[in-house]
């Protein structure tokens, strides 16, 4: 069952990821690419909440020094090449200004904050998106921080002897995180587009 199950999450992310790809290239047919984004966050939250859940049901508890480790050799190594080649390529590349911003952008993508460093510099001013090269990691620092809040979040459930509720309470969230979401779009899109908090709803649905 398991092997099968990673088959099909590999499947899917491979799906939203060559959506998200071809919509850069100007595909045509393609102009929903983004939702390829929305896609790959239903499936890192079954797998997270798929994790997190066989641990409980495995031990009893949530072994978080065990699941941090496990993130890290999944996801450092190819972080780090991507960051070391980008960085090399804008450094013969980019103007000062230009090298200097990114530079910003590479302190906040490697501490799980570019969702934030990005929504900050939405606006008027902004600029383009082929002129960020780490824009892409926004929707990697959403899924980091998901990672930080849910198994403390369910640590603390079962610990206060709620482990039967965790659907219930996880799902309230979930609804919450959508009704803001649908309730920001229209007034600040970036906001609803970037930051954690509006984008937990699609990572529950896989959790649930």
């Amino acid at each position: 069952l398991q092997p099968e199950r990673h088959r099909r999450r590999d499947m899917g992310r491979a799906i939203a990821v060559l959506s998200v790809v071809l919509y850069h290239f100007g595909l045509p047919g393609v102009a929903g690419g983004f939702v390829g984004v929305d896609v790959f966050f239903v499936i890192s939250g079954f797998l997270i909440g798929g994790i997190l859940w066989d641990d409980i049901r495995e031990t009893g508890r949530i072994r978080l020094a065990r699941f941090y480790l496990r993130r890290i050799r999944r996801l450092a190594p190819a972080y780090f090449a991507m960051a070391g080649v980008t960085l090399v390529m804008g450094w013969l590349i980019l103007l000062p200004f230009e090298f200097r911003e990114f530079g910003k952008s590479l302190i906040a993508a490697t501490v799980y904050l570019s969702n934030i460093h990005f929504h900050r510099e939405a606006g008027y001013f902004d600029g383009l998106s082929e002129e960020k090269p780490l824009l892409h990691t926004w929707s990697l620092a959403v899924e980091e921080q998901f990672y930080i809040v849910l198994p403390f979040l369910m640590l603390m459930l079962v610990l206060l002897r709620l482990r039967a509720s965790v659907p219930v309470i996880l799902g309230g969230i979930a609804v919450l995180s959508l009704v803001a979401c649908i309730w920001l779009t229209r007034s600040m899109p970036q906001a609803a587009f970037y930051l954690f908090p509006f984008r937990a709803w699609e990572l529950l649905a896989g959790v649930l």
